[in-house]
């Protein structure tokens, strides 16, 4: 599952993805610093991975990760392929949210391709050639659809109507997202489709450091704008993340964002939001070899949890063996969670909780 980070050049982007992976994307003070983009494999922020390590003490620890992918900057113009537009267009649609960075701070030397600052018609402007990209999509569907639904095709007559609640939405300047559609209407005839502003997004605003913990009026514009759009909106100092990633004493770190008033890197919570926004949750496996947190989408059953591991078992799945991560602390083992008959023996039907520690039975 991948994020993409998208913005205008010159708003963060690169120095942000910089923060959250540890690859080295190029970052410098002039637009189109990026081109191809650059993916990173980031791991996601988990205290509780912690304590079952200090309870189990295996040999190794695996966090869950998430792709974070820098996409070059947008301009106005890109739905006609203007600057990189063709080529952002389609790396973008290859992304399953969007990580949307606006700049939400003031520094004459940091050139801005606008001049001025105003993160709201940086918004506007990135929004409008999404959506015009996802028009052209919609109108070239419709094309092929609405000759169908001449002819008399019922499947297709309902289709011609989702679609024109989509065209109608898109050229009044409305994202996919925040159309009125019912939930069956989207599954059965926009889903399929992959429109850019159908995908889940996040607001990064970039503030500066005197803006790290409480935000700035930018901000505060930014979740006015956005509070339609049922999406997450967060802010971090993008540049202070980057120099606290420098540092490789842990113990500084702290001091450095004691020293802000931070209690943890914005930057994680950055990414455990991305997490969230990808709709996927946590699952554990606890043994001596290996303490391990997995990824799946929310709302698997045990056996689609199972596949994870590896296909084999899925397809020969018996029954989980599930403890509560609540449970594993309070009782301190697996063994003693046993004694106290806290362990849950679940089939086939059993939807996987976050935070759940599963031990598979399975034959192949």
């Amino acid at each position: 599952m991948k994020a993409g980070i998208v913005g205008l050049p010159n708003v963060g982007k690169s120095t942000l993805f910089n923060c959250l992976s540890n690859a080295k994307a190029q970052s410098a003070n002039f637009p189109f610093c990026t081109i191809e983009p650059n993916i990173g494999v980031v791991n996601v922020p988990d205290n509780r991975l912690q304590k079952l390590e200090e309870l189990v003490q295996p040999e190794r620890v695996l966090p869950a990760t998430v792709d974070i992918v820098d996409i070059a900057g947008l301009v106005k113009g890109a739905s006609k392929g203007e600057g990189l537009g063709n080529k952002f267009l389609g790396n973008i649609r290859e992304t399953d949210a969007i990580l949307h960075v606006l700049r939400c701070f003031e520094n004459d030397n940091i050139v801005h391709v606008d001049v001025t600052i105003d993160p709201i018609r940086d918004k506007e402007t990135i929004d409008m050639e999404l959506q015009l990209r996802d028009l052209e999509s919609v109108e070239k569907r419709l094309d092929r659809v609405g000759r169908a639904a001449k002819t008399g095709d019922k499947e297709a007559q309902k289709e011609v109507v989702v679609l024109n609640k989509l065209k109608s939405g898109l050229e009044a300047g409305i994202s996919v997202r925040a159309i009125d559609l019912s939930n069956d209407e989207r599954k059965e005839h926009v889903n399929h489709l992959q429109l850019i502003t159908d995908k889940p997004v996040m607001y990064v605003c970039n503030v500066d450091e005197a803006s790290a913990v409480t935000g700035n009026e930018y901000v505060e514009q930014v979740k006015k704008a956005v509070a339609h759009e049922n999406a997450e909106v967060i802010f971090l100092a993008v540049a202070t993340e980057a120099d606290i990633n420098e540092l490789e004493d842990y113990e500084e770190r702290q001091l450095f964002l004691d020293d802000l008033g931070l209690d943890e890197p914005g930057s994680s919570k950055l990414i455990r939001g991305a997490y969230r926004l990808l709709d996927l949750q946590t699952y554990f496996t606890a043994g001596k070899k290996e303490v391990r947190a997995w990824t799946i989408p929310v709302g698997s059953t045990a056996p689609q949890a199972a596949g994870v591991i590896h296909t084999d078992f899925e397809k020969g799945f018996i029954r989980a063996e599930v403890i509560k991560y609540d449970d594993y602390v309070s009782y301190g083992s697996e063994a003693k969670v046993k004694e106290a008959g806290k362990m849950g023996i679940e089939g086939k039907d059993y939807i996987v909780q976050d935070g759940d520690v599963m031990h598979f039975r399975f034959n192949v």
